[in-house]
């Protein structure tokens, strides 16, 4: 079985610290307007491109620039530059769909990714993507098994990408679904005049729908009223299927979700690639990761087409069903190197001792702990609350630009 390589979400600088924090093996990221999360996330912009680079080497994590859009021709100009910018970095590949994407990353000897927009699902799709790249992500319709089978044709024929290595495939591993055929769909830019494709998807199959019939006004009544919200996709009680079929990389979708969800589902799956690793992957873990994975954003859990299903498992209700939200407290005002201290104004809701804290921010990522103690306005005390100074002693250094939350329970009707 071979290792398996953790791909992470970055879309912003906190998200992409909290990969690295967790075990990260590689990331992605998208730079201005042409991405496929252009609207969801807070994307970078070309001259965070060092930055990102060096924060990623400094971890010996890998990094990779998604400019999979739909491509016009008053976008190529913007395409060569930033591809020339993200040579002149040192990123390590460029995920793309358009042709002259690949041929502009092949100009500029980049690795690139075939993104799944392609909807790559056969052995001789991959053949001929082979004369430009070394990696594929595969259509998400496809099951296991399917998966299986170009992968061990990979290894039959020998086929190999322009590094000279044997072509590796990718898979989504957990996160978000679309109603739509590994993403390409048309309902926003229909109904909106958003285009999806050119990553500014509104969601509307996020929505609640009725059905009508036409000719009668009849209003059709429906068991779920969200009938094109799929549950999101989650891998981890079946990794050990997963590896088995061959993959290289899995990747995990949330560019456009909080750092929080960044931090908790890579050291899941880091953890739960590991156990697989040391033959120690088993249904009590798969226990714990689940209850763990619930805590943050999710519309609820399925197992995509992996298995053979040949219809999506929709979301019972609107926004996420996470078991818990984090509720925001202050910001951070000083950290005390020596003391090793952080200093915090409360702003909004209480702290107490017992509380479980999130702090989160561009350099310091996406930090959870217990608050076991903390003096307020200099004075031992058990709670604080707003307009109250506080100090807390850590393990990470805190900056003015960081935010301290609180998590607490949820209660959602699913």
């Amino acid at each position: 079985m071979q290792k398996i390589e953790l791909m992470a979400p970055a879309g912003n600088f906190e998200s992409l610290q909290a990969a690295l924090d967790n075990g990260a093996d590689s990331i992605y990221f998208g730079v201005e307007q042409l991405n496929m999360r252009a609207r969801a996330s807070i994307n970078f912009t070309l001259d965070d491109l060092p930055k990102i680079v060096e924060r990623c080497e400094a971890k010996n994590v890998r990094s990779y620039l998604t400019l999979n859009t739909i491509i016009y021709d008053h976008d190529l100009s913007i395409v060569k530059t930033l591809i020339k910018k993200a040579k002149e970095a040192n990123v390590t590949a460029v995920i793309a769909m358009d042709q002259a994407v690949i041929a502009v990353a092949r100009e500029h000897k980049m690795e690139v990714h075939i993104s799944t927009q392609i909807n790559v699902t056969n052995i001789e799709a991959v053949k001929f993507y082979a004369m430009f790249a070394d990696t594929m992500v595969l259509s998400r319709e496809l099951s296991l098994r399917q998966v299986r089978h170009i992968t061990e044709q990979i290894e039959k024929e020998q086929i190999k990408g322009p590094s000279g290595k044997l072509i590796e495939i990718e898979i989504f591993g957990h996160g978000a679904l679309c109603m739509a055929v590994s993403g390409k769909c048309y309902m926003s830019l229909h109904a909106y005049n958003s285009s999806a494709n050119r990553g500014a998807c509104k969601q509307n199959c996020r929505k609640k729908y009725t059905v009508i019939d036409q000719e009668t006004g009849i209003e059709m009544e429906l068991d779920n009223e969200y009938i094109m919200s799929p549950k999101d996709l989650c891998t981890i009680d079946f990794l050990d299927q997963v590896a088995d079929a061959g993959i290289k990389v899995l990747k995990i979708e949330g560019r456009g979700r909080a750092p929080e969800y960044v931090a908790k589902v890579i050291k899941c799956y880091r953890e739960a690639i590991d156990s697989l690793g040391n033959n120690q992957y088993s249904k009590e873990q798969v226990i714990s990761w689940m209850q763990e994975l619930e805590k943050v954003y999710n519309r609820g859990f399925w197992s995509g087409y992996y298995l053979g299903q040949k219809l999506g498992e929709w979301s019972k209700g609107s926004g996420s069903h996470a078991t818990q939200k984090k509720v925001y407290i202050g910001k951070g005002v000083h950290f005390y190197p020596k003391a090793q201290i952080g200093e915090f104004k409360i702003e909004a809701y209480d702290v107490s001792i017992g509380d479980t804290i999130l702090v989160t921010g561009p350099t310091t990522g996406a930090q959870e702990f217990q608050l076991k103690e903390m003096l307020v306005n200099d004075n031992s005390l058990e709670k604080g609350t707003k307009g109250d100074s506080i100090t807390i002693p850590l393990e990470f250094r805190i900056r003015p630009s960081d935010k301290l939350y609180k998590i607490v329970e949820n209660k959602v009707e699913v």
